[in-house]
């Protein structure tokens, strides 16, 4: 049976995982594509979509803890933050100018800001006050207890910022950004300006004052510290303008405020053949294919996180089905497991009392799933 009519055969059939029985044997068909609809069909445990690429995963995934889709309808959903206090989720789906809010106790979903200035990446503080990047205004701001909102950075040598994307909190309250620019390339998730400065990234010092810490990087997206904060990752999304840009995620040592020794820490290709199966399992087609002579394919990296373990958690896609979700990396950049998820991943987070629940934002969807692992931050 050539490809083409085994995915024919498996259109036919209306069941997630079906048995035939051929020559006497029971053989158990591959996974159609994964319905996350309120009406679908309990997933049979283990987990199908999180998956232990080596023995070192094995012991962070839970046999007994489903994907869930908590909430859909955003256009381009982004930058989760915990709240430890408030014990909530915020996110923010840009394109429709608002931040939303889940709260764990009955699921409930409402919008906290709008307009949020076409908000991007978002992080509590130590006081836990929201912190986040706007595109609209290129600037970082922090919302206050009282109601109002305070602008933290907006220029640096004189000029806008491009967009700020991303941001986290150091121990001692400087705040470290991204600003590859997105938000001012096209209207839709900010306003489509010129950029004035190099793509960078950036420190808030807690006195305010504004530091370029890096430019050694094509379009600096997400960040994350290293457990013990002596190390910095940002994962480069530069591919989508430059095409020079490798697709990876670069690590630094934090020498108090500055950064050094730049290298890559992990690459995100992978193996065509692996992702293809995964891929034809669910029915789909990879969006990607290997250039000529090379058998592998790589898509972006965007938001990542530590865990108190110093793997890194990478929300990774625009490659397909068996591609798209959270890639996990430990910390010798190994890559050891993947959460596939039917939606290009964005940006995640840890969150819940005990930090050890992954929220991820995911195109137009929020999805959750626990794990044994506790996100390293407070945030």
């Amino acid at each position: 049976m050539s490809a083409g009519d085994a995915r024919q055969a498996r259109r036919m059939n209306t069941s997630r995982r079906s048995f035939l029985t051929t020559l006497g044997t029971l053989a158990a068909a591959p996974l159609l594509a994964r319905d996350y609809s309120s009406t679908a069909a309990p997933v049979r445990y283990p987990e199908p979509d999180v998956i232990a690429l080596t023995d070192r995963f094995k012991k962070i995934k839970i046999g007994n803890a489903a994907i869930e889709r908590l909430h859909t309808g955003m256009r381009w959903a982004e930058g989760p933050a915990w709240s430890g206090a408030g014990q909530f989720l915020v996110w923010s789906d840009i394109p429709n100018d608002r931040h939303m809010r889940w709260v764990p106790d009955d699921g409930h979903v409402s919008t906290l800001h709008q307009p949020s200035n076409f908000a991007n990446g978002n992080t509590f503080d130590l006081q836990g006050r929201l912190v986040s990047c706007e595109h609209l205004t290129r600037r970082v701001a922090r919302y206050e207890t009282n109601g109002s909102v305070t602008v933290l950075a907006e220029k640096f040598d004189g000029k806008p910022f491009n967009a700020p994307n991303d941001v986290v909190v150091a121990p001692d309250g400087a705040i470290w950004f991204t600003d590859p620019g997105y938000g001012a390339l096209f209207n839709y998730e900010g306003k489509k300006q010129p950029l004035e400065l190099k793509e960078a990234v950036y420190r808030i010092d807690p006195t305010g004052k504004v530091e370029k810490v890096t430019d050694e990087i094509f379009k600096p997206n997400g960040l994350c510290f290293s457990p013990d904060y002596k190390k910095l990752y940002i994962a480069d999304t530069g591919s989508s303008h430059y095409k020079e840009a490798p697709k990876n995620v670069k690590v630094w040592d934090v020498d108090g405020a500055k950064l050094k020794n730049g290298k890559e820490y992990c690459s995100m290709k992978m193996k065509y053949a692996e992702m293809e199966k995964r891929a034809d399992d669910r029915d789909e087609e990879l969006m990607v294919k290997p250039a000529e002579g090379e058998d592998f394919v790589a898509g972006m990296a965007d938001g990542i996180r530590c865990d108190t373990e110093g793997n890194v958690w990478i929300g990774a896609g625009w490659v397909g089905a068996g591609y798209d979700g959270v890639h996990i990396f430990a910390p010798d950049g190994e890559r050891i497991g993947l959460i596939l998820l039917p939606e290009i991943c964005a940006n995640i987070c840890f969150g819940g009392p005990r930090r050890n629940r992954l929220f991820m934002a995911a195109s137009q969807s929020l999805y959750s799933v626990y794990v044994e692992a506790t996100g390293a931050h407070f945030c």
